[in-house]
């Protein structure tokens, strides 16, 4: 049995852990003593706290994010009741920062802040050695990254086949976006192209074609970013699937002219816009070319096969509603497959607390430390956006309404949009487990009764978007009774889009 235990509670199972697989690759001769655990955070404390102890560890340790924080505070809490024996190490981005406040380190034995592959190792050589170092809280010690062992040869056969697999061609980012825990960051560290291309050379022969990148700025770099993707066109086939996130005012022609080889289905670019707004992105140290942007989005989407996936955060200092609904109307214009509408959080250790009392920033104080008030926004608003963000991944997102989404936003997309969603919550009360079915019956009786949209094209539009769904049975809503909201079918959820994109609450795991 293992006597130490690496684990995490990720967003979905799903998800597979790189920063686990980085400090398991990096523990040296102590390696053979230890394995990895993944849960998920859907999971009981008990169900987690029973399988780890089955083991027998002295040592169990946790990667705390913004996701799992709560849930691993319920695990620890378990484990100390049951085993106050077994040696609790916490590390990560939630336990780096304002470390001394929080319950969950208080309870753990340390807490290793900051990088962790070089300092986890020396901590639990020392206690497996029976020495225990006096000292709780432990800055992690950053190395080269060509000193690093890389993790991938630890994905499992299982993972390659069944989970999301992240990769990464460097750390870091060089700008200085506030509300971003990569502020903190000096700037962006390669790994060793030809190393890292080795890499993906294994993975790819062991038969992984979906690879997620994780880094901030894909293609600040160019002549990296070239090599990597003439990497993959060498050996695209019909399973080939990237992703990038990319800086969206830089995209050199002989950039572009790689990126028009790739197929359709083969390459998603995510894209942080943030805000159109200028006075806000230098209220939030945000450097971005708004006309390059523009031109680069509209090149992607009329000119090549790319899958854009775009981010725009509610809810910044300096803000206002009409501000933010300028913004999305641009970018809705712009015509990218998906919309990311987050809302602002404020994670420990990011510089946008400076700006708490100047813009009356009211933050909740638990996880995820979401924006409820600015001097701007109400409660309310802010409430009201929340639904109209997980409406828009319903609707707007899920890439099932392609003929009914024009309609409903015809030449005032955030208003109309707006007016759908507070119309759908009165309607329903929820936002989540509403059945396929049952949000086509009420997005046609909402454009009909809310939005004034002529009864026959819509759903002549609806029909032709249904009709692509698979579902079974009569078209909900050119049933006479459709304007009675039909009963919830949990067992046929409506969802988001189909297709992998990073999300937002787990970039790096």
């Amino acid at each position: 049995m293992p006597r130490l235990l690496l684990s995490t509670l990720n967003a979905r199972y799903s998800h597979a852990s790189l920063g686990l697989r980085y400090l398991y690759a990096n523990l040296g001769e102590i390696q053979p003593l230890a394995a990895i655990q993944e849960f998920t955070i859907s999971m009981r404390a008990l169900d987690i706290a029973e399988q780890l102890l089955a083991e027998k560890p002295d040592i169990i340790g946790f990667g705390v994010y913004i996701w799992n924080a709560q849930e691993t505070l319920q695990v620890v809490e378990v484990l100390k009741t049951l085993a106050p024996e077994c040696i609790i190490i916490l590390g990560g981005p939630e336990v780096s920062y304002e470390t001394e406040v929080q319950p969950l380190t208080a309870l753990a034995d340390y807490v290793i802040t900051g990088p962790g592959e070089t300092s986890l190792y020396r901590l639990c050589t020392e206690l497996l050695a029976g020495r225990q170092p006096q000292q709780r809280m432990i800055a992690g010690e950053t190395v080269a990254l060509a000193q690093l062992n890389f993790p991938y040869a630890f994905y499992t056969a299982h993972d390659i086949r069944h989970r999301v697999i992240y990769v990464e061609a460097s750390r870091g980012c060089p700008f200085k976006c506030e509300f971003c825990l990569s502020a903190l960051d000096k700037t962006a560290y390669p790994f060793e192209l030809e190393a890292f291309l080795e890499q993906m050379e294994q993975l790819w022969q062991r038969g992984l074609r979906q690879f997620k990148f994780v880094d901030r700025t894909f293609n600040l770099k160019i002549t990296t970013t070239l090599k990597i993707l003439d990497f993959f066109l060498e050996r695209l086939d019909q399973a080939t699937f990237l992703h990038f996130e990319l800086i969206p005012d830089h995209l050199p022609e002989v950039l572009r002219e790689r990126i028009r080889r790739f197929p359709p289905g083969s390459l998603q670019f995510e894209i942080g816009i943030q805000t159109f707004n200028p006075n806000v992105q230098s209220l939030i140290s945000r450097r971005q070319d708004h006309a390059k942007t523009v031109a680069n989005l509209h090149w992607l989407r009329e000119e090549t096969q790319v899958h854009l996936h775009t981010d725009l955060i509610f809810g910044l200092p300096g803000e206002d509603l009409d501000s933010f609904a300028q913004g999305f109307d641009q970018l809705v214009r712009l015509r990218p497959h998906e919309i990311q509408l987050g809302i602002l959080k404020r994670l420990r250790g990011t510089p946008i607390i400076r700006h708490t009392e100047a813009f009356g920033m009211c933050y909740n104080p638990r996880p995820p430390y979401n924006i409820l008030r600015t001097d701007r926004i109400d409660f309310n608003t802010l409430q009201q956006m929340n639904r109209f963000a997980r409406y828009w991944d319903l609707i707007g997102n899920s890439g099932r309404f392609e003929q009914t989404l024009p309609l409903l936003l015809e030449n005032s997309p955030f208003q109309r949009f707006r007016a759908l969603s507070l119309w759908l919550y009165q309607q329903t009360g929820q936002t989540h487990k509403i059945a396929l079915p049952r949000l086509f019956q009420l997005v046609h009786q909402a454009g009909i009764e809310q939005l004034g949209l002529e009864a026959g094209k819509l759903t002549r539009a609806m029909t032709a978007d249904y009709s692509l769904t698979g579902q079974k049975g009569p078209i909900p809503f050119t049933n006479p009774a459709s304007s009675q909201p039909a009963q919830a079918r949990p067992e046929t959820p409506a969802t988001a889009s189909p297709l992998p994109s990073r999300p937002s609450s787990q970039p790096r795991n």
